[in-house]
């Protein structure tokens, strides 16, 4: 049976920054049929729930790999690390289980895929992933959101 990496938040778990889920009935549809593999990289980089909401200034996901952008709170502080601590967790999960797809939470500064947070907090998206999403791709797994 095929697994496939999914973000916590769309499987039910209450790990979003707000403290709440947002319930994906794909998600949960492949949590109840054994084959998500669940993962929060925000809460597996050791930021607590709820936390402050955190948006990528100066790129997307993939400038945060590479250095040219940081993931930064509401509050103003960087959260740099501990979403890339969090990238290299959900890579690793992905690894160990097989999965080559996953299902992410759309616009997050860590699953988001395809559009993402302008790091403005004003509601604006850009062209992007977010800083799990960049990194599962780089690895070859597919990503897509939900």
């Amino acid at each position: 049976m095929e697994k496939i990496l999914v973000s916590a938040c769309p499987a039910g778990v209450p790990c979003r920054y707000d403290g709440r889920a947002k319930e994906s009935p794909r998600a949960l549809g492949l949590l109840a049929t054994g084959r998500a593999v669940v993962v929060c990289p925000e809460g597996a980089g050791g930021l607590p729930t709820p936390r402050p909401p955190a948006e990528i200034v100066g790129g997307d996901g993939a400038d945060v790999l590479d250095g040219r952008a940081r993931v930064v709170d509401a509050t103003g502080a960087d959260r740099t690390e501990a979403f890339l601590d969090g990238a290299r967790q959900a890579l690793a999960a992905a690894g160990t289980a097989g999965a080559r797809r996953a299902l992410l939470t759309a616009r997050s500064p860590s699953c988001g895929c395809g559009r993402v947070y302008d790091g403005t907090f004003g509601g604006e998206l850009r062209p992007g992933d977010g800083v799990t999403a960049a990194l599962l791709r780089r690895a070859g797994i597919a990503v897509e959101a939900v």
